[in-house]
C-alpha cells in the first residue's frame, strides 16, 4: 500500500527532476545530443545503454561534477546551473568506481560523510552504526577499510550514499562484488525506498536486474533517449522476450554472437 501510495503522489506531483534539450560535446562529437526527461517520486528509474551511450555524463552533470553543457537541468524545481550547492545535501551517489579513504574505519568515513552532507557528528555515526548493522557488518565498523573485501567496501558505499535520507538517489553498478543474498537484500531495500516516495535512478549492464526492479526504464543510444517506458510497454512495443533482446534491437547490437566466436578462435591460436 505505501509503494502505491508513492506512486499516485508521485504521479501528481511535481517532477523531482527535469531535463530539456541537454546537449553536451566533447571535441567535435555530441555525447548527449538533445536529451529530454522528467521523474517524479517514488519511481525507480533503469537508466541503461552501450558503453560510451552518455549514461554517466547525464548523471554527473545532474550531480554538478561536469560543466559546459547546453540545455536545462533542473531538480527539486531549481535550475542547478543558477542553484547554490544546498540541492545537492538531497542527493544519494554510489559511483562504479569510487576512490575510498582506505585508512579511516568505516565509522570514522560514515561518520565524516554524514558531516559533509550536514548531519551533526552524533546522528552521523549513530545512524553509520545502524546501516553497517542492516548490512551485517556491525562487527566490523571499527576495522580499517583497507581490510575490507570488494563487497563489504560496496556496503560502506551503499551505506554513505543513503546516511542523510537523500530525495534522489543514483546508483551506478551498485550490485557490484555483493554475493546473491546481499542483492536480494538491495532489491527489496530499493522497493522499499521507492516506497517513502524516493526516486532513484539505478544504471547497470546486468538486464535481468533492471527489468525486475525498475518501475520503468530509459535506454540511452547514440546521445539520444532510444525508448522510455515501463519493462512491459517496452516489450509490447518490440515484440521480444527479454530486456536484453530488447537492448540489442533498439541499440541495433546483433553481432555478440560473431563478436564471441572470434574470441574463442583466437583463444586457440598457437
Amino acid at each position: 500500500m505505501e509503494h502505491e501510495q508513492a506512486r499516485e503522489i508521485g504521479a501528481a506531483s511535481e517532477p523531482v527532476l527535469s531535463i530539456r534539450d541537454l546537449r553536451m560535446k566533447y571535441g567535435d562529437r555530441y555525447v548527449l545530443n538533445g536529451i529530454d526527461l522528467e521523474a517524479r517520486q517514488g519511481q525507480v528509474i533503469g537508466y541503461i545503454g552501450p558503453n560510451g551511450a552518455g549514461k554517466s555524463t547525464t548523471i554527473k552533470i545532474m550531480l554538478g561534477l561536469v560543466q559546459g553543457y547546453t540545455g536545462e537541468v533542473r531538480l527539486f524545481g531549481q535550475n542547478i546551473a543558477e542553484a547554490g550547492p544546498d540541492y545537492k545535501r538531497r542527493i544519494g551517489y554510489v559511483p562504479e568506481t569510487a576512490e575510498m579513504y582506505d585508512n579511516l574505519t568505516a565509522r570514522e568515513y560514515l561518520t565524516f560523510t554524514g558531516e559533509l552532507y550536514g548531519l551533526a557528528p552524533d546522528l552521523a555515526e549513530w545512524k553509520a552504526g545502524l546501516l553497517m548493522k542492516g548490512f551485517e557488518l556491525g562487527h566490523a565498523i571499527d576495522s580499517r577499510i583497507a581490510s575490507y573485501s570488494k563487497g563489504m567496501k560496496q556496503k560502506v558505499l551503499l551505506s554513505s550514499c543513503l546516511l542523510h535520507d537523500p530525495d534522489l538517489i543514483f546508483l551506478d553498478e551498485p550490485l557490484s562484488g555483493l554475493d546473491a543474498n546481499s542483492v536480494m537484500v538491495i532489491k527489496e531495500l530499493l522497493d522499499l525506498l521507492a516506497g517513502q516516495g524516493k526516486t532513484i535512478f539505478y544504471s547497470s549492464h546486468i538486464m535481468d536486474v533492471v527489468e525486475k526492479i525498475s518501475s520503468r526504464i530509459v535506454l540511452l543510444s547514440g546521445g539520444r533517449v532510444a525508448a522510455d517506458g515501463s519493462f512491459e510497454e517496452l516489450r509490447a512495443r518490440g515484440g521480444e522476450k527479454s530486456l536484453e533482446e530488447l537492448f540489442n534491437q533498439l541499440t541495433d547490437f546483433h553481432e555478440h554472437r560473431q563478436i564471441a566466436e572470434r574470441l574463442a578462435a583466437a583463444v586457440k591460436e598457437r
